[in-house]
């Protein structure tokens, strides 16, 4: 028991300084993207709505998804329904500034959440940008289906990321 203690101790120690951890989101994912035409509360807000109606419409297509194949093919049979969707949300917002839709490999900077940094890089996902997107940007994970159905990241507590060295802490200190 002692040799395993003091095998543990560096690595507990390691993990002590090193609170934040990258995580790999699957290669065969893919995401979606909304940005807000800029940071102003009204676009903050229609950005939300967008995301959120998104979301909604996606869980219902891709719930029974088993593959990135049919989930690439029901987003592409479906960029209508998500097209329409957006327009919905913008006409009730009473929205001036337009916006488009992209299905590909778009660009999605670092972004550290909860400890975790999700790597920038070019990523197979719908992204949708509102106005001039130059305002903060929402994602999340399609498919697999990690998108959680509230889009507000702040309002996402349940979501808890966990090391087996930090269980290990837990479970005896």
């Amino acid at each position: 028991m002692k040799k395993l203690l003091i095998l543990l101790i560096p690595v507990l120690c390691l993990s002590f300084l090193n609170k934040t951890e990258a995580y790999e989101i699957p290669s065969e994912a893919i995401r979606l993207r909304v940005l807000a035409n800029t940071n102003s509360d009204y676009d903050l807000q229609v950005k939300f709505k967008v995301s959120n109606k998104i979301q909604d419409t996606m869980y219902n297509l891709l719930k029974d998804t088993k593959d990135i194949g049919e989930a690439r093919k029901i987003i592409k049979d479906n960029l209508d329904i998500i097209d329409n969707d957006i327009e919905k949300v913008l006409q009730v917002e009473n929205y001036p500034y337009g916006y488009n839709i992209d299905y590909g490999y778009n660009y999605f900077p670092k972004k550290e959440y909860k400890g975790v940094i999700y790597k920038e890089g070019e990523y197979e996902s719908i992204l949708v940008t509102l106005g001039k997107g130059e305002g903060d940007n929402w994602w999340c994970v399609l498919f697999p289906p990690l998108c959680l159905v509230e889009a507000d990241e702040s309002d996402v507590s349940d979501v808890e990321y966990k090391t087996f060295i930090g269980e290990l802490i837990d479970k005896y200190f």
